[in-house]
């Protein structure tokens, strides 16, 4: 049980921190609203749990042990995470309220791509399975606790991430500026992280 408690523990402090993925949901809700943005959270959970199972089964491995194709895949994840922001860029004149009301454009494919596309998603798969899941059990009962415990932890963290997002554009409603520097904000860090991770593996 302890075992499980602290998988659970390394996964509540992962998937709840700010990240690519939670900047976005949270951007998402401030733009739609949380109950519109509920397609896009359970694509964010389906690509995880898919993430998880290639991982589990032994696949990332492949990709682990090359450098040059961790790069690319790093830019590509870059380049989507930052199109999924930019994305949400308010048009002027409208207020964030008014957008709310609006039919998002990201529903569950959007959000189905952005794990597997997510080198922080990757890291911490790869750290659960190594670290935490050999102490539970058998291989079927590793899968069913790693997969259940990041989906349920998911559901809530990027909820209120969401939330959070939607809250927020109600306080300042007034202006555009919240959701704007928001976006921005995300660039920035998926453009800081990109680097990062790229000169850790040229080193």
């Amino acid at each position: 049980m302890s075992s499980f408690f602290a998988l659970l523990a390394f996964v509540v402090f992962m998937v709840g921190t700010p990240g690519p993925a939670n900047l976005v949901v949270m951007i998402v809700g401030a733009r739609y609203g949380v109950r519109r943005s509920f397609g896009f959270i359970a694509g964010l959970i389906a690509g995880k749990a898919f993430l998880n199972l290639f991982i589990g089964f032994g696949f990332g491995l492949i990709l682990a042990k090359a450098p040059f194709w961790q790069m690319i895949f790093s830019y590509i994840s870059a380049a989507y995470m930052i199109f999924l922001a930019i994305k949400s860029w308010p048009k002027e004149g409208a207020g964030i309220l008014s957008l709310v009301q609006k039919k998002p454009n990201f529903g569950f494919l959007s959000g189905l791509v952005v794990h597997p596309l997510n080198p922080k998603a990757w890291v911490m798969s790869v750290v659960a399975w190594a670290e935490f899941a050999p102490a539970i059990g058998d291989f079927w009962i590793q899968l069913t606790v790693v997969v259940m415990t990041f989906a349920v932890c998911q559901a809530i963290m990027h909820s209120l991430w969401c939330w959070a997002g939607a809250i927020s554009a109600r306080i300042f409603n007034a202006s555009q500026q919240m959701l704007k520097g928001s976006i921005i904000a995300t660039v920035g860090i998926v453009l800081l992280v990109t680097v990062t991770n790229n000169s850790r593996l040229n080193n």
